[in-house]
């Protein structure tokens, strides 16, 4: 089992890396906010509601967890 645990330690999951990579492009480019500026471009469309906001963030993080999962 210690041999498990150690291997899980230096690996992370391809739902982590996508999660970071979301927040990453969330952040830097303002995807899904209201118009209130962000870096670049409003990547998706800008939200008008929290839910809508919410739905944003999901599609962007399906999108980055396709692109970490093709890596691999």
């Amino acid at each position: 089992m210690d041999a498990q645990m150690n291997g899980l330690l230096g690996a992370r999951r391809n739902e982590d890396i996508a999660l970071d990579l979301m927040k990453f492009v969330a952040m830097t480019t303002g995807y899904g906010r209201t118009q209130s500026g962000g870096v670049g471009f409003q990547g998706g469309g800008a939200a008008a509601k929290p839910e809508e906001f919410a739905s944003h963030l999901l599609e962007l993080y399906g999108k980055c967890l396709d692109a970490v999962s093709a890596k691999k």
